[in-house]
């Protein structure tokens, strides 16, 4: 990862105390790209989500969405992990929920569904950095993710019906990912899994030992810093949209995108650089 002591950090508007239940800061990574990383700071209890923590996040995550959009430099990427070493999120805090009635039930899993929002929303590719467990609403934060890289002592699931209750909200994202059998065998099951499994069924992208974790992100960054914002901006939109649209509306949803590329200069400059580069390449050919 970035070093938190880089000297060319931007200090972003959320907050950045150790103190704090969710952590924010903004670098600048080797390829020259702008990434911030937002860390869930509840390691005690392995990164859980309480109602607090979880307003934060959504704060923080939306408090970053200006930089992502911005025309001049923005943030090209959003780094997500948790606290510590033991896990990424640990899933909902239990205490919390033992406490509910069927109204409180209601708002808590909203807020739970609007954390996970606020990452399908959010403008730049969002790269989940799983270190450890992944359960619950740590899974469903992970799937609402773009890319999602864990190491290869992770433990994931979804152990909800053990607890008396379904599975819910971006749980929804799962068929996506792995299909219905191996969603139907996460859910109505509750066993959890390692990230070799999660690999072969298509839930993680990569899977790498501890000490590759952070340099598998970087890659990432790196490959980002090769494409153009916008385009990257407006592919992530289009995806979100293919997930909900029949077939037909989305080839027609891409024409659109396709044409609203080019509302900008992005297309022509990235375009004319490319023949540039290929005609310097030719001429050394020669």
């Amino acid at each position: 990862m970035i070093p938190a002591d880089n000297p060319t950090s931007t200090a972003p508007r959320a907050s950045s105390s150790e103190a704090d239940p969710v952590l924010v800061r903004i670098d600048r990574h080797a390829s020259g790209i702008r990434v911030a990383t937002v860390t869930i700071n509840n390691a005690r209890r392995l990164n859980s989500l309480n109602s607090p923590l979880m307003q934060a996040f959504v704060d923080a995550v939306d408090g970053l969405r200006a930089e992502a959009g911005a025309v001049e430099d923005p943030v090209r990427a959003l780094v997500l992990t948790g606290a510590g070493e033991k896990a990424f999120v640990g899933g909902a805090d239990i205490d919390e929920m033992a406490a509910l009635d069927a109204a409180r039930a209601r708002a808590f899993i909203t807020r739970v569904h609007r954390c996970c929002d606020a990452v399908r929303a959010f403008p730049a590719p969002v790269i989940a950095r799983i270190q450890g467990y992944t359960l619950g609403a740590g899974l469903e934060l992970a799937a609402a993710c773009d890319l999602r890289v864990a190491v290869d002592t992770a433990v994931l699931g979804m152990p909800e019906v053990k607890l008396g209750i379904p599975s819910v909200v971006e749980a929804a994202l799962l068929p996506g990912l792995v299909g219905w059998g191996r969603t139907r065998e996460m859910l109505l099951l509750g066993e959890n899994f390692g990230a070799a499994e999660a690999l072969a069924w298509g839930l993680v992208e990569r899977v790498v030992p501890f000490a590759g974790l952070d340099a598998q992100v970087d890659r990432w960054l790196g490959a980002l810093a090769g494409t153009t914002p916008g385009a990257v901006r407006i592919q992530k939109h289009l995806i979100s949209r293919w997930e909900t649209l029949p077939m037909d509306a989305a080839i027609q949803a891409g024409i659109d995108a396709f044409e609203a590329a080019w509302a900008g200069d992005e297309p022509s400059r990235a375009m004319a650089g490319f023949l540039e580069a290929r005609r310097a390449h030719r001429g050394k050919a020669v």
